[in-house]
């Protein structure tokens, strides 16, 4: 009789402890998941020397100074500038290239321009195209800088306005009715580019 009952006591706790057994598991699992991405999870600083990266070295106030002006809309105005140089040039060079015109002595119609005459108007043709498009680059990147500055945001508003400002200032030499055609044509083609680019 007392072996019966110890086996009947001991199949009712195996029966309890297996019964257990999962709630006790599917506790420890949720209570380790809540320190890997629950609550409880420790935020730890990823410092790159621990991670196997180099560190950072701390800026100098020369470094500093540099990146200051490198940020600031004279600098950005002047690389614009030098930009257009650049590429107005090449333009204006390939155009005048492919250009039949270029060298063409309008009294003497009959006569082969000269290897001098083709390169001086090429020459011509490429300064004021360099002139033309360092003029557009600084006011639009001038403006831009300063608009954006003013408005504490860098979005896509910043290139509409600067280019509604360029093109009304350059159309409005030729008069109202070109400067307000010029700002919408501008302020359309940066939308255009700032969609495109972003």
């Amino acid at each position: 009789m007392a072996a019966s009952t110890s086996s009947t006591d001991g199949s009712m706790s195996g029966s309890v402890s297996t019964d257990s057994s999962p709630g006790i598991a599917q506790f420890q699992y949720s209570v380790i998941m809540d320190h890997l991405v629950g609550e409880k999870r420790q935020i730890k600083e990823l410092n790159p020397t621990i991670m196997g990266g180099l560190p950072s070295p701390h800026k100098t106030d020369e470094q500093k100074m540099i990146e200051r002006g490198m940020e600031s809309c004279a600098f950005k105005a002047a690389l614009a500038c030098v930009g257009g140089i650049v590429l107005g040039g090449a333009f204006g060079i390939f155009t005048a290239g492919i250009d039949t015109n270029v060298g063409f002595d309008p009294k003497d119609p009959l006569r082969t321009p000269t290897a001098r005459e083709v390169l001086k108007d090429m020459g011509q043709r490429g300064m004021s195209y360099a002139k033309n498009f360092a003029i557009v680059g600084a006011m639009f990147s001038c403006t831009e800088c300063l608009i954006e500055s003013h408005r504490g945001k860098s979005d896509w508003k910043n290139a509409v306005y600067s280019g509604c400002v360029t093109g009304g200032a350059i159309g409005f030499r030729a008069g109202l009715k070109a400067g307000v055609l010029g700002c919408g044509g501008f302020a359309a083609f940066s939308a255009a580019i700032e969609y495109y680019l972003r």
